[in-house]
């Protein structure tokens, strides 16, 4: 019998089978830690390596087979290349993104031909991947549509990629829609946000924040206001399991845990 989703997200003693074996990159940081601690205590995984910035991937060939990278957008791409190369699946949850070196992890991957699987997430939060999906749904019924993501400040990236990816799915869905309304003519630098996609995207860093994000769509007389709170790092550890799972019977890239949650059916 088939098990639930929610079965496939706590994970079941394996019956017969060995556990996934995970390496962490980026173990000693706030996220890293808390992916370590949440593998140990997943009865269907084992937590093999513990990497950080610096360390050899090449020993993971073999050993792992998948890795979750957690380390800083400069070290990421190379990371997941080298991942590649050892044979294991990459889940990665540093930001900082662009078209280009998504191109080159496809195009490594197509070459590679042992049918590898990788994820590159934005945010692994369940609250947050839906919010996305809910303001690309809802994009295309208001006028206006302006993003304020709020996080603490020792995040090195701003606009954050949970934005970025938020006004990529808002635009695609507002395509051939007039531009909203804006009378603006002067304005300080960066008053009206960072534009993506022609989204304004504001970004706030205060202490005491971890992760958050708001979407506002208005039209005359109405407003709609999607937000998502994490308040702590557990928060990200449901939708981090799951794309361990997942991400070895999904062979190439996606981009967003959204690829992995069958949310149009």
């Amino acid at each position: 019998m088939q098990g639930t989703r929610a079965e496939s997200a706590r994970g079941a003693v394996p019956a017969g089978g060995s556990p996934v074996r995970v390496a962490v990159l980026g173990a000693a940081g706030r996220m890293g830690s808390t992916v370590c601690g949440a593998v140990e205590e997943a009865p269907d995984m084992e937590l093999v390596a513990r990497l950080d910035v610096g360390d050899d991937i090449e020993v993971l060939a073999g050993v792992a087979d998948v890795a979750v990278d957690f380390t800083v957008p400069s070290a990421a791409e190379s990371n997941v290349h080298a991942l590649i190369d050892a044979g294991v699946h990459p889940v990665v949850g540093t930001t900082g993104w662009d078209e280009p070196a998504l191109d080159r992890v496809r195009e490594h991957l197509g070459r590679d031909g042992r049918g590898l699987g990788a994820l590159i997430a934005p945010n692994f939060a369940l609250s947050a991947v839906l919010a996305m999906q809910f303001a690309a749904q809802a994009a295309r019924y208001f006028e206006s549509v302006e993003i304020i993501e709020l996080h603490h400040p020792n995040k090195v990236d701003a606009p954050s990629g949970t934005a970025v990816h938020t006004a990529q799915a808002v635009a695609r869905a507002r395509e051939g829609m007039p531009m909203a309304p804006d009378a603006t003519q002067t304005c300080l630098d960066g008053a009206r946000g960072a534009r993506v996609h022609g989204i304004p995207v504001h970004a706030v860093r205060l202490q005491g924040l971890v992760a958050h994000e708001e979407i506002l769509l208005g039209n005359a007389g109405e407003q709609l206001t999607i937000r998502t709170d994490s308040f702590e790092r557990s928060s990200f550890m449901p939708g981090v399991l799951l794309a361990v799972r997942t991400v070895s019977s999904r062979p190439g890239l996606a981009v967003g845990l959204d690829a992995y949650l069958d949310l149009g059916r």
